[in-house]
């Protein structure tokens, strides 16, 4: 079920492996694993039960606890309950596509390989997830078949979190261990000041219909992180700070005109990052903007916590809150979605994964020349 997008089979070029024998010998093949948290395979309290148990044993996601207790809360208490409320919420943003983040990630998985492939360079991208299928060893296991000289591994999680972006370092390590895979490869830890990323995110916001001159609020909503894993250095919240900061700055908006917060805890059993997203959109609800614009940045492609949480929790509140303008209209919550699978987003991921094409680009076109030079004159 790994999305890899290759174009190196006769079938699909069209081109004999005798006629392009030259060509394949020079070009650079790069592998590029997206990374992202995954999904059920199917809206299923079995499905999620499966995912979920996978999720919940991740000690660099549930820590500062007794594992044998938490193990024993997670199978007595949290699946037999989650599993079917959960399932109930995927039923309500599943497509004929299945998981929309599933589908989003396979998309971008075609969408770059054909952008990114050049004269010199083969571009395979695979997608792994940490929790759920494909996993991050079958993805890797499609990109050692075709023999990649360089692997460039990149978690589609704009901001470093030890929940998030360690855990799928750990996860890709252990994987190439297990496939006995010493190849070279580098890991991109996060994006969340890249000046594409920035101006897509500003530009996605104006795309929705964001006017400062209307007097519109901007709300940046990221997922919450327990505040332990601050304290131990985790940069997450730093981050966050840094990407609204400089999203803020791109709409030339000032402090008055936009929040941050944190949605999504998970547990009661340590603080989290606050403040929290339901505590802030009532009291913006109830401040009187006519129009409020709601964003999750740290998310790159929608998921049960943007389409369900924003749509059947944080909206519902805040019309509950709101309180209606002097001329008795209602006002407005307008979600941005994600940048998903855009165009946007795709020149964000193209312009992180630059530095690392172009290497292969050079390192082609170097061997290439070598391959067209006379022997007497090499």
């Amino acid at each position: 079920m790994s999305c890899i997008s290759d174009t190196q089979t006769a079938a699909r070029t069209g081109i004999t492996p005798d006629a392009d024998a030259d060509a394949a010998r020079s070009k650079q093949r790069v592998g590029v694993l997206l990374v992202n948290t995954g999904s059920p395979d199917a809206p299923t309290p079995p499905a999620v039960r499966a995912f979920l148990k996978d999720m919940l044993s991740d000690k660099l996601l549930i820590h500062n606890v007794n594992w044998f207790v938490w193990q024993c809360i997670v199978r007595l208490f949290i699946l037999p309950r989650r599993g079917v409320t959960s399932a109930e919420r995927y039923k309500k943003i599943w497509t004929e596509q299945g998981s929309p983040l599933i589908d989003a990630m396979s998309s971008l998985c075609k969408q770059l390989s054909a952008r990114l492939t050049t004269s010199n360079t083969q571009c395979t991208f695979a997608m792994g997830m940490n929790y759920g299928n494909p996993s991050i060893q079958s993805a890797l296991e499609q990109l050692q078949a075709v023999q990649v000289n360089k692997l460039v591994v990149l978690p589609l999680y704009p901001q470093y979190a030890f929940s998030t972006t360690k855990s799928s370092f750990v996860r890709v390590q252990s994987a190439l261990k297990a496939l006995n895979w010493n190849c070279e490869w580098s890991y991109i830890d996060n994006y969340h000041a890249d000046s594409t990323y920035i101006n897509a995110l500003a530009q996605s916001i104006h795309d929705a219909g964001f006017s400062k001159e209307q007097n519109d609020r901007l709300v940046f909503s990221f997922h919450s992180i327990p505040v332990p894993d601050v304290d131990a250095g985790d940069p997450y919240q730093k981050q966050t700070q840094e990407t609204a900061r400089a999203t803020a700055a791109a709409l030339n908006l000032t402090p008055e005109q936009w929040n941050l917060c944190y949605q999504s805890k998970f547990s009661k059993y340590c603080e989290w990052l606050t403040p929290s997203t339901h505590d802030t959109i009532i009291r913006i609800a109830q401040q009187g903007h006519e129009r409020v614009f709601f964003i999750c940045p740290g998310f790159a492609v929608d998921c049960l916590e943007t389409r369900y949480d924003v749509f059947y929790d944080i909206k519902p509140t805040f019309d509950e809150h709101a309180a209606a303008g002097e001329d008795g209209t209602a006002r407005e919550f307008i979600y941005v979605p994600c940048l998903g699978k855009s165009t946007l987003q795709c020149d964000v991921l193209a312009h992180v994964l630059a530095p690392y094409i172009d290497e292969c680009n050079a390192l082609g076109a170097k061997a290439s020349a070598q391959e067209h030079t006379p022997q007497e004159m090499r």
